[in-house]
């Protein structure tokens, strides 16, 4: 069974970009967090993605969130990925796919793909919104903003 909004958000912690041991807990409880994951670093619809949420980091700071992208891609990966496309965000490597299995992020593609699904946290650690659309990033994004804003507003 798959995570579903109001499940709290399991914990876990991963490298970023930069080398930096990133834990989930030390952002759940001051900030909405957005936890996305990702097929694979300087793809088409993942560069796409990375981008949308690059784009709108200034409207999702004011909104108080942190961002975290997850592919299971290495750590040098994700850097050369950041600095390509300037991303000011963290991109986390889970290289074994444990958080990825944690979540239960369900596979496209007969199982070739990991799937492309986005989770909203808010600040009390549970899961408020999923957005699972393999094929059309740019709605992850569009999602997101609309969730956001929404729990902002309450």
């Amino acid at each position: 069974m798959s995570i579903s909004i109001g499940d709290t958000c399991p914990d876990f912690s991963l490298k970023n970009q930069n080398g930096e041991m990133i834990n989930i807990k030390d952002y759940i409880g001051s900030k909405h967090v957005i936890i996305y994951f990702y097929p694979k670093d300087n793809t088409p619809g993942c560069t796409k993605e990375a981008c949308s949420f690059r784009d709108a980091m200034q409207e999702l700071n004011t909104l108080d969130c942190a961002v975290f992208g997850i592919s299971a891609d290495s750590v040098a990966s994700h850097k050369k990925f950041a600095d390509q496309f300037r991303l000011t965000f963290n991109l986390l490597s889970d290289e074994g796919n444990t958080v990825r299995k944690s979540f239960k992020v369900p596979a496209n593609l007969f199982g070739l793909i990991p799937g492309r699904v986005t989770y909203i946290v808010n600040k009390e650690g549970k899961i408020v919104h999923i957005i699972n659309n393999q094929m059309n990033p740019d709605k992850h994004i569009e999602e997101t903003i609309k969730t956001i804003t929404s729990l902002a507003a309450n």
